[in-house]
């Protein structure tokens, strides 16, 4: 069964949105393509509409329940803040190991493709003591790394890939999201990009053309 781990250089570039995408591609293609999202913060139970989870769900053609949730983000918390802060607020702890009880029991389901999608950044704190990079490299996964054309974008980029790389979990393939309202263009990110990383394999997501075939094909999840 394929898995990916899909992270990037920040909150808000647009992990749920290319997941979500890259789904619907998938399922369009016949492969029954699913989603984990092991670890949500800023997550209202009263109102889970319109949440990470609830795309990732329409995403796949699956009904908002109490039991899809369950399924697709076992670890949830209500305070918009890194997840171990959010946790800390509701007595909670949150540990590497739950997080990877919970990814390895999604990748022992034999249907696929598998999209894991972290929380915030590659360095983001995902577990005490333990950043969003310490579970991709302990899941041992290929991993996209998200990024967009905001202004500083490029140095985000370049310091993961040097983070990910020190730990040896270069990224397979690095999504550039246009952002929006960026006076950034994308042409010009891709550019630099390529001047600064000429190894990676980077592919330009554009907001006015939605095709996700070559994504999906540097991510080796389709032919």
């Amino acid at each position: 069964m394929n898995a990916l781990f899909i992270t990037a250089t920040g909150t808000d570039c647009g992990k749920t949105f290319l997941t979500s995408c890259l789904l619907r591609h998938l399922r369009a293609l016949g492969l029954p393509a699913r989603a984990l999202k092991p670890v949500v913060s800023g997550f209202d139970e009263a109102s889970p509409e319109g949440s990470d989870p609830a795309e990732l769900l329409a995403a796949m053609g699956e009904p908002l329940t109490a039991q899809t949730l369950a399924a697709i983000a076992p670890l949830r918390f209500k305070a918009p803040l890194a997840a171990t802060m959010a946790a800390r607020i509701e007595g909670r702890s949150l540990t590497l190991a739950d997080i990877l009880h919970a990814c390895e029991t999604a990748m022992q389901d034999p249907r696929g493709p598998l999209l894991i999608e972290g929380a915030g950044g590659v360095m983001s704190p995902f577990a005490e003591g333990a950043t969003c990079l310490d579970a991709i490299k302990a899941l041992g996964l290929p991993c996209l790394l998200v990024t967009g054309t905001y202004l500083g974008a490029i140095s985000h980029t370049l310091t993961a890939l040097v983070a990910m790389r020190a730990a040896g979990c270069s990224p397979i393939a690095i999504a550039v999201n246009e952002s929006l309202g960026s006076n950034v263009s994308l042409a010009d990110t891709m550019a630099e990009l390529a001047a600064f990383a000429p190894d990676a394999t980077v592919t330009p997501i554009s907001r006015n053309e939605r095709d996700f075939a070559a994504l999906a094909r540097d991510c080796g999840l389709a032919t």
